[in-house]
């Protein structure tokens, strides 16, 4: 079985990242999307909540969702994977990627990074800048499915 993780915090998930998760899932028989638990940031979302929301919006059903903390390859080995998808937006994105690749790679020689290019229509999408947008009163429609858009309505309440 062919199994890769896709990490990241998808605070909140975008677009951007079903696509990649999307094309994912035709490439591999299971892909594990990982949350990352990261204690460093302050989420607009728990992780409970980020959990239930890609759930939600993740058709495919090969593909599941689960938190890990720590290092990503140890979470890699644990769930018997061979791969590490990564989102490439741009030539930023490559280099601070490549680093992590290659670092992994020395750490577990047996897990493979394999990079997705971001579809075009969300190559300049990412968590941070959604919420950026939103908070200063921007809109996010076609940024992000519905469900969470209007999650993000709830909290703003809040």
């Amino acid at each position: 079985m062919r199994r890769a993780i896709y990490p990241g915090s998808f605070d909140p998930i975008t677009l951007g990242h079903l696509d990649v998760i999307e094309r994912s899932a035709k490439l591999f028989d299971e892909v594990v999307v990982a949350l990352l638990h990261n204690l460093d940031k302050q989420p607009m979302f728990t992780t409970e909540e980020r959990v239930e929301m890609i759930r939600a919006v993740v058709p495919d059903s090969n593909v599941r969702v689960d938190t890990f903390e720590g290092l990503l390859v140890h979470y890699a080995v644990a769930q018997q994977a061979q791969f590490v998808v990564r989102g490439i937006r741009a030539i930023s994105d490559y280099e601070y990627e490549l680093q992590m690749a290659l670092m992994n790679r020395r750490l577990e020689p047996g897990v493979e990074t394999v990079f997705l290019m971001a579809g075009e229509a969300y190559s300049y999408v990412s968590s941070r800048l959604i919420k950026e947008v939103f908070t200063l009163g921007g809109s996010i429609t076609g940024l992000v499915p519905e469900l969470v858009e209007k999650q993000m309505r709830e909290k703003q309440k809040k």
